[in-house]
This record gives C-alpha cells, sequence and structure tokens, in this order.
C-alpha cells in the first residue's frame, strides 16, 4: 500500500489521484469512477469530489492501493 502525503485536513477525490500520478485529468477520475473501479474505504465510490481524510484507503481496479496521510499526523 503506498502512502500519499497531503498537507490539508481534507483533499477530493480527483485531486488526491492526480496528486498520487495515478491520472492525468479529472475526465480519467470520472471515467473509473462511472465504471466502478474506485473503492474508498473497500465500498464503490459514486462521487468524484468524495472528501478523503486521513486514513481512507483508496484502491483503483483493485490493483492500485493508496492511503491518505496527513503531513502532521505522520511522526
Amino acid at each position: 500500500m503506498e502512502k500519499v502525503f497531503i498537507s490539508t485536513d481534507t483533499i477530493n477525490l480527483m485531486q488526491f489521484l492526480k496528486l498520487a500520478n495515478v491520472v492525468m485529468s479529472g475526465g480519467e477520475v470520472k471515467h473509473l469512477v462511472d465504471h466502478g473501479m474506485i473503492l474508498v474505504n473497500g465500498e464503490v465510490e459514486d462521487r468524484y469530489r468524495r472528501k478523503l481524510v486521513d486514513g481512507d484507503v483508496v484502491v483503483i481496479d483493485e490493483q492500485i492501493e493508496l492511503v491518505v496521510i496527513n503531513e502532521d499526523s505522520e511522526s
């Protein structure tokens, strides 16, 4: 599972996937969401702009696992 560090309390799904270099555009995120290819904390996500917080786990197409880590909470 890859850690992706954020510098804010929350980040939306589109911004997060761009930050993690998983997608290049919001259109790619929409495609993944529309086809049920993104899970957040084990549940299929249907919102492009879902707010993610520290500790959330995002799985893309059962292949890529990312965890949200707030820089302020990492010791």
